[in-house]
């Protein structure tokens, strides 16, 4: 039969515990100034799209839009990209963004309709030129890896161009897409 006298013991002794728990317990995270990047992207944008099949060959364009969503205590970016990459082709991407304090580094992942399985990449920012360049190993045509490059360049609050490369038949880089993006009033 459970009494006052021995509840009371059991309810403290769960108070300190819970008590000693919380004191261990490192303190949340709360975005820096490696975050404030994320906000520069929050919004809705407008984007023309070019892809070039092949160098030298001309670029197809397509317009699509991008809905990138500060999440996590603004921790990290959401985005949700759609277009049409040829007539009656849809596309759609979805990707998440952090930044990893370890590695110094920012740390994504995506994926697509056109892929099949989740792709991660790294990438560091220069404040000088504004620019985050990343690196992502991805499966190309032939179905191996290639290790592809991308760079984000901010121009303004409403501006940005995310430009692709992946080694041309010569092993240098080469343009694969261009995406430039309008923010949407």
């Amino acid at each position: 039969m459970l009494t006052t006298r021995t509840l009371l013991p059991a309810v403290a002794a769960c108070l300190l515990v819970s008590t000693m728990a919380a004191a261990q317990m490192p303190p949340m995270p709360k975005p820096g100034p490696e975050h404030q990047i994320f906000t520069m992207e929050a919004g809705t944008w407008d984007a023309v799209v070019e892809m070039a099949a092949a160098p030298g060959s001309p670029a197809t364009t397509s317009k699509g839009s991008e809905v990138v969503t500060l999440a996590c205590g603004g921790l990290c970016i959401v985005n949700d990209f759609n277009s049409e990459l040829m007539p009656g082709m849809p596309f759609n991407g979805h990707g998440m963004t952090a930044y990893d304090p370890a590695k110094k580094k920012y740390v994504g992942s995506w994926t697509d309709s056109m892929s099949a399985g989740l792709l991660l990449s790294e990438g560091t920012y220069d404040a000088a030129t504004k620019t985050v360049t990343s690196w992502m190993e991805a499966p190309g045509p032939t179905g191996a890896t290639v290790k592809t490059k991308s760079t984000v360049q901010y121009t303004d609050a409403d501006h940005r161009v995310m430009t692709m490369y992946a080694p041309g038949p010569d092993g240098k880089d080469m343009q694969t897409m261009k995406i430039s993006y309008t923010r949407r009033k």
